[in-house]
């Protein structure tokens, strides 16, 4: 494995024997295999590891283990010890926030140390679970690219190597390394295909994984001539004026693929799939004049002309009666739908979950104004949503942007950041509205 190793790094041009680089080490399988590889190939590198504390004396158990292996290879190793809970935002996972946590101490030791880059030791198992894992979320023809193997920074040198290809050298070697007892659980999505989804294919497909990986290679081609063909489309087709782009809707009509070709011009926008579906649909009845916004951005469907444009966008006044709630409701980037009975409550503040029996229909959505109070969720005074803003820090010029929603002369939402605490679901609520952005 050393051999193939090195050619593999020379070949791809991955690792300069005249840099040190930061090697990510957990103390399992994967890192520290790719540090005996590393000593082997005469790379040079530091080694970073964080103690998330997350599995008591195990976690502390491999922070021990990681400082003997930088005494034995005689590295420069760095410890952080820190609790992710104590970070967590609404939405984020106590995973997703440990994986932010440690990405930033790496870079900031990539500045203070004057290193090259991070090496970390995703392998091809690895790989194959992140691209079904994107096919799975509906990724799309860029969901088969997967992990670079130098991307923004980090470089994944053992991509092409399987973990039992790893443990075979390692135990050769008698190398010893740590086991994470968390990664035999399944409840996270990822150890759940590992775990549970390819040992049951592999019962009935042996090779399920080289044929998938063959597959994912072909299908890469074919993604790379369709983004070919779609940048000179793009180049034929848009023309730009001002600070609109223009595409004529004949070149719609018989285009193979239009909802692909659509999505990739208007995805760096902020529309995402369901967005150009509804477009399509609205051509095809010849729906002139309608308009799609994006948080940033409209687009127009002219008679002629599918007409993009940057938007200052500005709400514009409107009533949401109890009706337009039933037809699934859309106002700005938002959904509003009505949920009956107990349901576990969104921590999202940009979303809102109101009780529905309390509210007074027709609701009324405008531009806040000076002077606008209302009790924020959590509190029993009224606050003013100027100084409401002011706590969020909240920039001018996303200040000018902020809609509020009043049920009578009442305000029950500031849009996107804070529901009342007067029209709050509780435990008694039976209907409630959710507005959530989409």
């Amino acid at each position: 494995m050393v051999e193939r190793f090195i050619q593999h790094i020379r070949t791809k041009n991955l690792l300069d024997e005249n840099k040190t680089y930061l090697l990510a080490i957990s103390g399992g399988l994967d890192s520290v295999c790719l540090g005996h590889l590393l000593m082997e190939a005469g790379i040079d590198f530091e080694m970073a590891h964080v103690n998330f504390g997350l599995r008591a004396e195990e976690s502390d158990g491999d922070e021990d283990f990681v400082r003997k292996l930088g005494i034995q290879w005689g590295k420069i190793l760095h410890v952080e010890k820190v609790n992710p809970e104590a970070f967590l935002q609404p939405g984020n996972s106590t995973q997703m926030t440990a994986r932010k946590l440690r990405y930033d101490w790496f870079d900031q030791l990539i500045q203070e140390r004057n290193l090259s880059s991070v090496l970390v030791a995703h392998h091809f198992g690895d790989q194959i679970e992140t691209i079904m894992l994107n096919l799975l979320r509906g990724t799309g023809i860029e969901g088969v690219y997967g992990m670079a193997d130098i991307k923004a920074g980090i470089i994944r040198p053992l991509l092409p190597f399987s973990r039992q290809e790893m443990e075979d050298y390692m135990l050769g070697k008698a190398f010893s390394w740590r086991h994470d007892s968390s990664n035999d659980k399944s409840v996270y999505k990822r150890n759940f295909v590992r775990n549970e989804v390819f040992p049951l294919i592999e019962t009935v497909f042996p090779q399920a994984l080289k044929s998938l990986d063959d597959s994912f290679n072909r299908l890469r081609d074919t993604g790379r001539a369709f983004f070919h063909l779609y940048e000179n489309w793009k180049k034929e087709n848009i023309s730009i004026e001002e600070d609109s782009q223009y595409l004529p809707i004949r070149i719609l009509k018989n285009l193979p693929g239009k909802a692909s070709m659509l999505y990739y011009w208007l995805r760096d926008y902020g529309f995402n799939i369901h967005d150009v579906e509804d477009l399509i649909e609205a051509i095809a009845l010849g729906h002139a004049g309608k308009v799609f916004h994006s948080e940033d951005y409209f687009l127009n469907l002219d008679r002629e002309f599918l007409i993009l444009s940057k938007s200052d966008f500005e709400w514009n006044e409107q009533e949401i009666t109890a009706h337009d709630i039933a037809m699934k409701y859309k106002f700005g980037n938002y959904d509003l739908l009505q949920l009956e009975g107990k349901i576990s409550l969104d921590k999202d503040a940009s979303n809102a979950m109101l009780d529905k029996d309390k509210l007074t229909f027709p609701l009324k959505l405008r531009k806040w104004q000076a002077g606008d109070k209302f009790v924020p969720l959590g509190m029993q005074k009224e606050k003013k949503i100027s100084d409401l803003l002011i706590d969020l820090k909240v920039p001018l010029v996303e200040k000018k942007k902020v809609a509020v929603l009043l049920s009578g002369d009442e305000i029950v939402w500031v849009v996107g950041y804070r529901i009342s605490e007067h029209f709050k679901c509780g435990q008694e609520s039976q209907h409630i509205l959710y507005i959530k952005k989409r």
